[in-house]
C-alpha cells in the first residue's frame, strides 16, 4: 500500500507454549486511515498493537513504522512519542493518584512546562467531557470516567495515529456516544479494536480482522 505508515511483513509471535497468535502476518496502514480492527477473543487483535508499540517482539517478520525499520527497544522510542496506545483496561494507564496528574503524566515527560501540561489538561478534558475533574481522585471514578481520563491522556501527548483497544466495552450508552463523537469529531487517524462491529462502521471507514493469524478484510 503506497504511504503506509505502519508495515508489517510477514510476523510471526506466539507466547510460550501455544500455537503461533500471529502466522506470517502482513499488514499495512495508510497516512490518515481510520481502520477497526474486529475478532473473537485470543485471534491476535491487542498482540497486534503490542508489536506495533515494541511491547512485544516478533519471532520472525519485520516491522516498519514512519519509514524506518523497528527492531531493538530503542527503535521503538520514537515510535510511542508519535502512536498514543489505549490500553482495554483503563486501570493499565491510570497510576497517578490524581486525574490532572494522569493526564500531565506524558506531556511533562516530553519536555513541556508544568504551565504547559497543565494547560494540555485543561484542553483535553474539556475535550472527553471533564471539566473541573483533575482534582478527582483517579481510583474513584466510575469505569466511563475512567475510559475518558484514559482517553485524554492519550490525546494530551497529541500522537499523530491512535490504537485505541476496546475503547467503549463495557460502557453505557451516553458514554460510548461521547467516545464515537470525540473520534469522528477530529481528523486523527486511528486503528481500533471492537467486538461491536456497529460502533466501528460508525467511526471506521475500513474494517479488518485477524483469521488464522492473519489480516482479512471483515465480511460484516
Amino acid at each position: 500500500m503506497s504511504g503506509s505508515v505502519i508495515k508489517l511483513r510477514g510476523v510471526t509471535f506466539g507466547y510460550a507454549a501455544g500455537a503461533p497468535v500471529l502466522r506470517d502476518l502482513d499488514f499495512d496502514f495508510a497516512a490518515g486511515e481510520r481502520v477497526g480492527l474486529a475478532g473473537p477473543n485470543g485471534c491476535g487483535k491487542t498482540t497486534l498493537f503490542h508489536v506495533i508499540m515494541g511491547l512485544l517482539k516478533p519471532a520472525a517478520g519485520a516491522v516498519e513504522i514512519f519509514g524506518k525499520p523497528r527492531r531493538a527497544g530503542g527503535d521503538f522510542r520514537e515510535v510511542r512519542r508519535r502512536i498514543g496506545l489505549l490500553f482495554q483496561d483503563a486501570d493499565d494507564q491510570l497510576f497517578s493518584p490524581t486525574v490532572a496528574e494522569d493526564v500531565a503524566f506524558g506531556p511533562m515527560n516530553l519536555g513541556k512546562s508544568r504551565a504547559e501540561a497543565l494547560s494540555i489538561v485543561s484542553e483535553t478534558l474539556a475535550m472527553v467531557g471533564l471539566s473541573g475533574f483533575e482534582n478527582r481522585v483517579t481510583y474513584r471514578l466510575s469505569g466511563g470516567e475512567k475510559k475518558l481520563v484514559s482517553l485524554a491522556a492519550v490525546f494530551a501527548m497529541k500522537p499523530e495515529i491512535l490504537l485505541l483497544d476496546e475503547p467503549v466495552a463495557g460502557l453505557d450508552e451516553p458514554t460510548a456516544e461521547r467516545i464515537v463523537d470525540i473520534l469522528n469529531g477530529r481528523e486523527r487517524p486511528h486503528l481500533t479494536i471492537s467486538h461491536d462491529v456497529g460502533f466501528l462502521k460508525r467511526v471506521a471507514a475500513r474494517l479488518i480482522t485477524i483469521r488464522n493469524g492473519r489480516i482479512e478484510n471483515l465480511d460484516a
